[in-house]
Parts: structure tokens; C-alpha cells; sequence
């Protein structure tokens, strides 16, 4: 076991070991899998002081997508991007996030929790420094696929914080907090957004974000998390896997993303897709007769960990509601960031609440409830804001949006519970595999809903525009008397009565393009709430399946971490 310094830690055993330089961590205090921090007892003002930190890293891990997510149109008129442009923005965070996680969980068990610490923060330092001074694409580029693996390596950090801060009987519950805060920071992005381009500068933007990173680096030094267990993790097969699956899954990122901006059709998507295919299928080739591989492709294609990523995946399709069916619709109404402040502080306020019914309500041997009862709110929600109009406004939409926002985070703890127990009962590899299958899960669950999502809601529009377009004949009385009336609008500075008519007529098409996203979007909502229904009825048939049986579908799983705690005890 790595020795710990005196300085660091002085318990009571250290008490009757003065004359020794190391403190011998006692065996209830180890970490149960290498690359995690030891466990030892703390004093009430150092548990603060990591639930703090915890809190702060988990924050701005969620802080880093949120802000990019709600800034995104700022960023571009600042560097005078396009669309696609921008696309490739959110792309390049999403490449790095998606993938990272196979190499940070070994990088951490082979050089040392202080050193992924150290280099991963002074490393984003170093890019939010140069993004202060040089504002171009390609920085922002570099700078936005940086804070895709910056935010997998806080997601990581800020849950041994919060685990550090709990009693022993407690640090499950600091696990769901610590997976559900980086959540709650997603719709807190939205609300501060305002206050930091209240200028419109999105320098203040870039400066926030250098701040928080400092932030986290000085405080991650001052109070350091215990030594972790290391051993030669890597292997030469594990970066010839890597070097297969991330382009892999850096195409299809780039697929989900660009798909919907510059439509399905665009030749290159289909080679991508094809690369993607090609490469992931390669690295999982290599990983099957590997006999210590880096994914274990035999306990990923078990039928429970299948259906765990078809249900974690799903759920974030579904949550994309929010995300991109609210969020758009409220911008097709007119509605700016400033206009919004109070609505996502109500969503923030929902997510906090959420977050704090998981861990309340959190029991290891009903993992499936939290998941029916989420799908039971989306599908409600969905289905109430599938009526809105023109007349709809943010207030219109408080209770069903916090209504999902709480399912967002109520049913995560849970669900990732349920995929680690299956793992730490198989070991530490078993763990790469868990962070691989979990990330992938979320992070393209999330593209391919905004996909899903995006496109549907454009062919709807294209249908609900014609529909509307074939309905308005000029030779109808009542479209002549409201062409007039759009065109009178213009009589101050046009003279000439053809050209009024003219710009009443732009004016009238404008008008049609709005009502038709607008009933687009209620197709979104409607299309949302029959998936979550469907997932909900299908829940519901496993866990009333279980309840009838007497099955406990983890009890295995609980079993053998009970004998592993015996065994540190």
C-alpha cells in the first residue's frame, strides 16, 4: 500500500505510531479497487472541506458543457462561425468526453490519483490561458475538445470528493451526488449565462471559465485527496485499442452532430459512419481474444449490461424534451436568454430537488422503481406540452419542465449504481469497461436524442409548411384583407402599393414558418411521449416481473460486496 504522510492525515492510530514517518492505513480504510483514494477516517472540518471541493469540481465539470451548450450562438457571432462551424464545436467536446474514460480510469491506477489531478487541470489552464489572448476557430476548437476530457476527468474527481466527505455508511450516497451534481450545473448555466454577456462580450465568458479552473486547482491542492493504489495498469494492446475506438467513436460523434445541420444526405456522413463502424468493430475484435482486455466484450454483451446501456441511453433520447424540444420551441416564440432567467432557475431548483429525492429514496435492492417513476414524468410532461401555441410563454411551461428536470436526475443515481455493482464485483478491469459503457451511453444518448429529435421536428415543419402554404389563397378574402393589413405596416416608407403587398407577403411567410415549427415542435413532444410511455410500460412489466418472483436481479452482485467488505473489515 502507498505510504501516506503524517502531515496529511493524524488520526488516532497515528497517536501511538509518533515515531514513525507513515501512516498505516488500517485495512477498513483501503481502497476497495487500485486507482481509487484510500478511505480513512476524517474530522467533521475535513469532510466539509471535501464535500466543498466536491462540490465546486462536479459544478464546473457541468459548467464546461452547459455554458458552451447555452453560449453557443454568442460564441459564434464573436468568431463569426457558421452554423456547421459551430456544430463542429459542441462535436469536439463530445469526441474527447465520449472516449476518455477508457484511458483515465488506468492512467489513474497506474501513476497515481495526484497526478491525473495535477495534469489534467494544469493542462485546461494552460488552454483557458491562450483562449483569454487569442480568439480564433482553431484555439476554440482545441479549447472545446480540452473540456471534453477535463469534464470525464471532474465527473471522476468530484465523486471521490463527495465519497471522502461521507461516513463509511454514507459514501453511496456520495456517489449519486457526485454523478448527479454535474446535472444540476447543466440548467445553472443557463440562469448565470445573462450575467456574464451582460456586455456582450463573450470574453467575460472565457474568463469565467479560466477562473473556475484556477479555482479547482488550488483547491484540489490545498486539500489533496489520500493515495491510491498503483500498479502497471497499461498495456501495449490497451493504445492500440484506443487508437480503434476513439476515431471511432470521434466519428460517429461528429455523424450525430453535423447530421441534422447539414442534413442526412451529405455524402462524407456515410463514409464517416462507415469509418466509425469499421474501427469500432476492429477494437472490439481486438479486445474479445485479448486475455486482460481493456473492454471485456464478453461481460458487455451479457443481457444485463445490454439492456442497463439500452435503458441509460434511452432515457437521455427521451430527456432531450428538454433539452431541445422546450428550449427550441421557447426560441421560435421569440424568447432570449434574459427572458429565460427565471424559468431555468425553476429547472435548476427542480434538478436540485430531484437529486435529493435519489439520494433519499436510494435502495440497492429496488434499483428499478427510480427509472418507472422517471419515465412516468417525462411521458406526462410530454404529453401536456403538446398543445402549445403562439400564445405560450416560459410560465406556461414551469411544471412540466421541472417535472422532467427532477426525472433527469432522479433516475441517474440509481441507474449508475446498478452498472457499478455489476462491476466492482468482477474487479478492477471491469471497471473500464462500466466507465466506457456509461459514458457512451449518455454522451451519444444525448447527440442521437438532439438527432432524433432535430430531425423529425425539420421534416415535420416541411410538412406543416406546405400544409399551411396550400391553405392560404390569395384570392381568398380574408388572406387579401391580412396581406393588406401586414403590408400597411411598411406605408411610411413605401410608396409603391405592389411593393407592400410584396413585403406583406414576406411578412405572412414568416408568420407560416413560425406556426409550422411551432406545431412541429408539438409533434416532438407527442413523439417523446409515446417512446417514454412505451419504456415506461416495459419497466414497469420487468419490475412487476421481479416483485412476482421474489427475484432480486442484483443480489449476486450485493452478496459478494458484502463478503468484500467482511474482508476489509
Amino acid at each position: 500500500m502507498t505510504a501516506f504522510g503524517t502531515r496529511a492525515y493524524r488520526g488516532r492510530a497515528l497517536a501511538e505510531q509518533r515515531s514513525s514517518s507513515d501512516y498505516q492505513f488500517q485495512p477498513h480504510e483501503r481502497a476497495m479497487m487500485p486507482g481509487s483514494p484510500a478511505n480513512p477516517d476524517h474530522p467533521t472540518p475535513r469532510r466539509i472541506g471535501y464535500f466543498a471541493i466536491g462540490l465546486l469540481l462536479s459544478m464546473t465539470g457541468g459548467f464546461l458543457n452547459g455554458l458552451l451548450t447555452a453560449n453557443l450562438p454568442q460564441i459564434q457571432g464573436a468568431l463569426g462561425l457558421t452554423n456547421v462551424e459551430g456544430g463542429w464545436l459542441t462535436a469536439a467536446y463530445s469526441m474527447t468526453n465520449v472516449c476518455m474514460s477508457l484511458l483515465l480510469i488506468k492512467f489513474r491506477q497506474q501513476f497515481g490519483i495526484q497526478r491525473f489531478t495535477r495534469y489534467i487541470l494544469a493542462g485546461f489552464l494552460i488552454l483557458n490561458l491562450s483562449q483569454l489572448f487569442v480568439h480564433s476557430y482553431g484555439i476554440e476548437l482545441i479549447v472545446r475538445a480540452g473540456s471534453g476530457i477535463v469534464a470525464s476527468g471532474l465527473s471522476t474527481l468530484s465523486l471521490f470528493y463527495f465519497m471522502q466527505s461521507m461516513p463509511p455508511a454514507a459514501r453511496l450516497a456520495g456517489m449519486i451526488i457526485g454523478v448527479g451534481m454535474g446535472q444540476v450545473a447543466l440548467p445553472l448555466a443557463r440562469v448565470i449565462s445573462p450575467g456574464l454577456l451582460i456586455h456582450g462580450d463573450v470574453q467575460n465568458l472565457f474568463l469565467f471559465e479560466f477562473g473556475l479552473t484556477l479555482l479547482c486547482l488550488a483547491c484540489v491542492s490545498m486539500l489533496r485527496l489520500p493515495p491510491s493504489e498503483r500498479f502497471g495498469a497499461f498495456e501495449p494492446l490497451d493504445f492500440l485499442t484506443f487508437s480503434l475506438f476513439a476515431p471511432g467513436l470521434a466519428l460517429l460523434s461528429a455523424v450525430l452532430v453535423q447530421g441534422r445541420i447539414q442534413w442526412w444526405s451529405t455524402p462524407w456522413l456515410g463514409y464517416a459512419l462507415a469509418g466509425a463502424m469499421l474501427l469500432i468493430g476492429l477494437a472490439l475484435i481486438v479486445e474479445h481474444n485479448r486475455a486482460n482486455p481493456l473492454l471485456n466484450t464478453r461481460w458487455i454483451g451479457s443481457a444485463a449490461i445490454i439492456r442497463f446501456a439500452i435503458v441509460a441511453a434511452s432515457m437521455r433520447v427521451l430527456l432531450g424534451e428538454q433539452n431541445f424540444g422546450a428550449a427550441g420551441l421557447l426560441t421560435v416564440l421569440g424568447m432570449g436568454q434574459d427572458q429565460l432567467v427565471g424559468f431555468y432557475a425553476i429547472v435548476t431548483v427542480a434538478s436540485a430537488a430531484g437529486l435529493a429525492a435519489s439520494v433519499a429514496t436510494f435502495n440497492p435492492l429496488d434499483l428499478i422503481k427510480p427509472v418507472i417513476l422517471s419515465c412516468a414524468l417525462i411521458a406526462v410532461a410530454a404529453f401536456l406540452d403538446a398543445d402549445a401555441s403562439n400564445l405560450t410563454r416560459p410560465a406556461q411551461l414551469y411544471w412540466t419542465q421541472a417535472m422532467i428536470s427532477f426525472a433527469a436526475v432522479y433516475f441517474l443515481g440509481p441507474t449508475v449504481m446498478n452498472g457499478i455493482l455489476r462491476a466492482l464485483v468482477k474487479g478492477p478491469s471491469h471497471l473500464v469497461s462500466f466507465s466506457a459503457i456509461f459514458g457512451i451511453s449518455q454522451q451519444l444518448g444525448g447527440l442521437a436524442g438532439a438527432a432524433l429529435l432535430g430531425s423529425f421536428q425539420i421534416m415535420r415543419e416541411r410538412f406543416h409548411s406546405e400544409m399551411l402554404t396550400q391553405a392560404i389563397l390569395p384570392t381568398d378574402p380574408q388572406v387579401a384583407t391580412r396581406l393588406a393589413q401586414l403590408g400597411a405596416s411598411y406605408a411610411r416608407t413605401l410608396g409603391d402599393p405592389l411593393l407592400r403587398q410584396a413585403e406583406g407577403a414576406v411578412l405572412e411567410g414568416q408568420i407560416v414558418t413560425r406556426e409550422a415549427n411551432i406545431l412541429a415542435f408539438n409533434d416532438v413532444f407527442l413523439l417523446v411521449g409515446v417512446l417514454a410511455t412505451v419504456a415506461f410500460v416495459y419497466l414497469l412489466w420487468r419490475w412487476s416481473y421481479y416483485r412476482r418472483k421474489g427475484i432480486n436481479p442484483l443480489a449476486t452482485e450485493l452478496a459478494a460486496l458484502a463478503a468484500m467488505r467482511n474482508r476489509t473489515a
